[in-house]
């Protein structure tokens, strides 16, 4: 088995070098794909640093596109038989990779997400972003016959062949309710599993905004009712 890492970087400086280091210890066969969504506070800079290293591919793009745009490069040059979404930052635990991967390699699952609220010793971060999430989650499970506990999560595993196959258009964060509703209009029940979650402040870099949610409720609504 090999896992593809995922990684779609923006303004990461803080981060990049810990996160980088935290995925690589995690004992998996593994090839680590970052994409770098036109950084202008060094990471760039950083992250070239890396292309010597034999697992990892660091792929530019020119100018800020958006998360989502970022993911579809990196599909674009995985080549592992398992792909994890991994965020750029310190929020989410590597180390979970373990659990997440494993129903897709002993062929049980074709796509598992991460839940931050089935381990309770999690905390949350902003109320607004708490609810947001519980929004979007329960409109998911209502539009899609999902029981997800947790929709917007960062980690969401698939079969490299299964996420090959659906046709993603998404550029910003909205990869998220995208993926999902793609997901599950082919059928499948998305199996959740616990992780750990260590949420960061917007002072700290968190990016995502009230906007957001705000698409993400727009996506869902409109891969069912017109897509």
């Amino acid at each position: 088995m090999l896992l593809s890492v995922l990684i779609p970087a923006y303004n990461e400086i803080k981060s990049i070098d810990t996160l980088l280091e935290k995925v690589q210890a995690v004992p998996l066969n593994k090839e680590i794909i970052i994409v770098d969504d036109g950084s202008t506070d060094g990471t760039r800079e950083k992250l070239a640093t890396y292309q010597s290293e034999p697992n990892i591919k660091v792929i530019f793009h020119e100018h800020n596109q958006g998360k989502g745009a970022a993911i579809r490069t990196a599909i674009n040059h995985m080549t592992g038989n398992i792909a994890i979404v991994q965020d750029a930052d310190l929020e989410y635990e590597p180390q979970d990779y373990l659990a997440l991967v494993k129903p897709i390699a002993e062929g049980k699952e074709k796509v598992v997400y991460g839940s931050r609220f089935l381990k309770s010793e999690n905390r949350h971060s902003y109320m607004s972003f708490y609810i947001g999430g519980q929004v979007v989650t329960l409109l998911t499970n209502i539009l899609y016959n999902q029981r997800l506990t947790d929709e917007p999560t960062c980690y969401k595993v698939f079969d490299t062949d299964f996420l090959r196959s659906i046709p993603l258009e998404c550029t910003r964060f909205e990869f998220c309710p995208e993926v999902t509703a793609k997901v599950a209009k082919r059928g499948i029940r998305i199996k959740e599993l616990p992780i750990s979650y260590y949420p960061r402040s917007i002072a700290e870099g968190k990016k995502i905004s009230w906007f957001d949610g705000m698409e993400a409720i727009w996506v869902l609504l409109k891969y069912r009712v017109f897509k």
